[in-house]
């Protein structure tokens, strides 16, 4: 199952299981830490005091209480002192101590927040970039819908280059009518004056503009009943029925993803994980060859597969859609697709720094 990351109070979300980001006292603090005990009630401290305490790294399990998920998983995030103690691998160990305990637990969904990038001082672009790293490799060999919860926009951020070069390359792509109103204003009154004599008066209408508020011209006079019908030209007798032009329907967007799959030399599995796509939509888009997917979802398997852009266009016709420069979140997927960067996370980064409708899910 997909990595989805989402807007939202974690304290909120129902699902399996969620994460905590505790001290090693476990016995509660500020931030997520006191949100998600004050939520739980007093009870989930009365459990947490049996557990001993936790380590940097690790991860440890109790009940959900009276929050809407099953499990609390509470690890310890480590403390940023400039990147050269340990930190990555720290908080690396972080999410993966606490996806392998949901999976033993059988928990099916996992929400965490963004583990030490609060208080405890971790970079936020780089605690994002471990965290959606050590997530998508899990999710390459196991079946969970985990969320990446964050509660505001200040608490998400890519890092700076990365949404500079975005910004820069939507800038240049943009249509112009949707940057520069004035611009168009500009445009329209240039095409109102256009009509006018220089003297100010306004041209009059063309012939068919008369014809149309029934001023009969003489070239437009109705012919006599009698008048023969014009012949059909050879052009017009030369055009094909409709059924001919359904019968020289394309390969459907279904068709063309098997084929893709297969001369990229993946599985099945491989495409739609790597796309970050659910194993049932997978199959149901396997069972149907006149599949109608989302626009995200051919997307996602067009970054899975690799594609060219003229390939992803392709693709995007098959289910009726296309790239446009006047929509960002296109010119954000043309923007990976041109710098060759596949990595369909550290897209969905991008798009929801940009406010956009994520890949995949």
């Amino acid at each position: 199952m997909p990595l989805q990351i989402i807007r939202q109070d974690i304290t909120k979300i129902e699902c399996d299981a969620i994460v905590n980001a505790a001290n090693e006292s476990l016995l509660g603090g500020g931030g997520v830490d006191g949100a998600i005990h004050r939520a739980a009630g007093p009870e989930l401290l009365e459990e947490c005091r049996t557990l001993g305490g936790c380590r940097t790294g690790e991860a440890k399990l109790t009940g959900g209480y009276r929050l809407p998920c099953r499990y609390v998983i509470h690890t310890v995030g480590p403390v940023w002192r400039g990147g050269g103690y340990g930190e990555r691998e720290l908080l690396a160990s972080c999410y993966r101590s606490s996806l392998e305990l949901a999976a033993e637990h059988h928990c099916e969904s996992v929400a965490f927040p963004l583990i030490s990038a609060g208080a405890y001082g971790y970079p936020k672009d780089q605690a994002i970039r471990v965290a959606v790293s050590v997530i998508g490799e899990f999710l390459m060999e196991s079946d969970m819908l985990v969320y990446l919860v964050v509660f505001g926009r200040d608490d998400f951020s890519i890092g700076k280059k990365l949404f500079t070069d975005i910004v820069c390359f939507i800038d240049d792509h943009y249509a112009a009518a949707h940057t520069d109103p004035l611009e168009e204003q500009r445009r329209r009154t240039q095409c109102y004056e256009a009509t006018m004599h220089p003297c100010g008066a306004a041209m009059p209408p063309p012939p068919a503009a008369k014809a149309r508020r029934g001023v009969a011209l003489p070239h437009l006079r109705r012919k006599k009943k009698d008048a023969a019908l014009p012949q059909a030209s050879q052009a017009d007798a030369a055009l094909p029925d409709l059924s001919d032009y359904v019968g020289q329907i394309d390969e459907s967007f279904s068709t063309m993803l098997l084929r893709k799959i297969d001369e990229r030399g993946m599985t099945d599995v491989q495409c739609y994980k790597k796309a970050n796509i659910d194993r049932k939509l997978f199959s149901k888009i396997r069972s149907d060859v006149h599949y109608k997917p989302s626009k995200p979802t051919v997307l996602a398997f067009a970054i899975a597969l690799e594609l060219s852009l003229p390939e992803t266009l392709d693709m995007l016709m098959k289910a009726g859609f296309t790239l446009s420069h006047s929509s960002k979140f296109d010119l954000i997927i043309e923007y990976f697709i041109r710098q060759g960067n596949y990595d369909i996370f550290e897209i969905n980064e991008a798009l929801f720094a940009f406010d956009q409708s994520l890949l995949g899910g």
